[in-house]
């Protein structure tokens, strides 16, 4: 292995442990905000204690999730300077402002408000934890937003110049809404909707598995198993759109997704089969004929580009190929599964101090806890993977802004951070089985107006 594979294996092994934990706390942090909405609302009753203690557990979730993920975040960053150098020197008058933005209006507001939610419930008013809430919300939202407009720039790169082969930005407005930006942010949210849904509700099952659950589990699976079932189909419905403008702007990557070897009309969907890029083909395909049209383009008489059209510039087919099979195919169980949970759940709509679902179905949501992970590592790969040999799309090759360090070198770091990686990873879900079934309860202590309030450095 030479190294610029190592330095994209090293990159890979970032941003796959990286990507993790925000694709939790984006939503789970607006699962918060309707935890205590709802707390406030049933002010003084003991449905507010329930939402008080769903909203307990789930904070220190989120806190131990927010800290992964800035440290794997802050290690990733410096890899632009330590292994992708030429990246920078080419793109970085439009990576660097992006990034830029993403820290002084997304990762600004996040921490400015952090302190008050996890801290400061005692200190101030609901209104103003309400708002706290609102505000790390947001930010975590508004900090997707940046990324990935700048991930979608270099997928689908517009607005730019090259003068002397740098890239400068022309228009801002282009460059942060991209051709794929709207399509790829709305996967990207209901992505990490559905992955916090199965996070809280694979937990909260648990809890009843172990008998050590509270009043607010029952409100915290409730209310994750309805959103799944909402969010996966329209996750189905963003994907179709994005397939749509992927065809349009990077057919090559959609080549490679289906296995479509050679330009055809009336090109039939391959279901499974082993790419054999060597000989051009699928071997061992299962296919249904013309369908890969039907889907793709909506016509079941479109032509579809092969990968013959693009010599020299097309992914390497079977990651492409099998992540995208194992994104798709989450996706069904995750629909099969919160559909099934869902009925029982409407079943039961009218008896709220019964179980809704039984043992089994609790096991398989237990079993389903990090479904939502799988399906946004293998969708991640698809995009990432599908977009090579380029790091802006058509424009600036990979192999051109690789730093010319000695496979060695490369190699150890990457043994060493898949070491470490390995170990946070356990030790994340062995807290988070841990936090579950021994939940410490909310403090008895009632929020002081913001007159009567202590300051927050204590009595003087």
């Amino acid at each position: 292995m030479d190294t610029l594979l190592l330095s994209r294996m090293q990159f890979a092994a970032n941003i796959s442990f990286h990507i993790l934990f925000p694709t939790i706390n984006i939503a789970l942090a607006w699962f918060l905000v309707y935890f205590r909405m709802r707390n406030n609302r049933a002010h003084g009753t003991e449905e507010a204690r329930h939402w008080e203690e769903a909203y307990y557990l789930w904070t220190k979730v989120f806190a131990l999730t927010f800290a992964l993920g800035v440290v794997s975040g802050i290690t990733m960053s410096f890899q632009f300077g330590t292994n992708w150098p030429g990246f920078m020197e080419k793109a970085g008058n439009i990576a660097g402002p992006l990034l830029g933005y993403e820290v002084l209006t997304a990762f600004f507001l996040e921490a400015t408000f952090l302190g008050i939610m996890l801290f400061g419930r005692s200190r101030v008013s609901d209104r103003v934890h309400l708002l706290a809430s609102l505000m790390v919300a947001g930010g975590t939202t508004l900090s997707a937003f940046w990324i990935l407009s700048l991930n979608s720039w270099m997928q689908t790169p517009a607005g730019y110049k090259i003068i002397d082969g740098v890239m400068h930005a022309d228009s801002w407005v282009s460059i942060v809404f991209n051709p794929s930006f709207p399509f790829r942010l709305a996967h990207k949210l209901l992505a990490s909707t559905i992955t916090a849904s199965f996070l809280i509700a694979g937990l909260s099952a648990w809890q009843y598995l172990r008998q050590a659950q509270n009043g607010g589990t029952a409100k915290a699976l409730r209310t994750a198993v309805t959103v799944a079932a909402i969010a996966v189909p329209l996750q189905i419905v963003a994907g179709d759109m994005h397939g749509l403008n992927t065809l349009q702007h990077q057919p090559a990557k959609i080549a490679a997704i289906e296995g479509i070897w050679h330009t055809e009309k009336h090109a039939p969907l391959t279901l499974f089969g082993w790419p054999n890029e060597k000989e051009g083909r699928t071997d061992y395909a299962i296919q249904v004929p013309g369908l890969a049209s039907v889907i793709l383009a909506h016509d079941p008489e479109a032509e579809l580009k092969g990968l013959n059209e693009f010599p020299n510039a097309h992914p390497p087919v079977a990651p492409v190929f099998w992540s995208f099979r194992v994104m798709v195919g989450m996706g069904v169980l995750m629909l099969a599964v919160s559909w099934w949970c869902a009925l029982a759940l409407w079943r039961h709509r009218k008896r709220d101090s019964a179980l809704p679902w039984s043992r089994p179905q609790l096991w398989v949501l237990a079993g389903m806890t990090f479904a939502g992970w799988v399906a946004t590592l293998a969708g991640w790969w698809v995009t990432e993977i599908g977009r090579q040999p380029f790091i802006v799309y058509g424009v600036l090759r990979t192999a051109d802004v690789v730093a010319d360090h000695p496979p060695g070198m490369v190699l150890s770091t990457l043994l060493a951070y898949l070491f470490v990686y390995v170990f946070l990873l356990l030790a994340y879900v062995f807290v988070l089985a841990y936090m579950s079934t021994h939940p410490a309860q909310p403090t008895a202590e009632t929020p002081q107006s913001p007159k009567t309030a202590m300051p927050i450095g204590g009595p003087a």
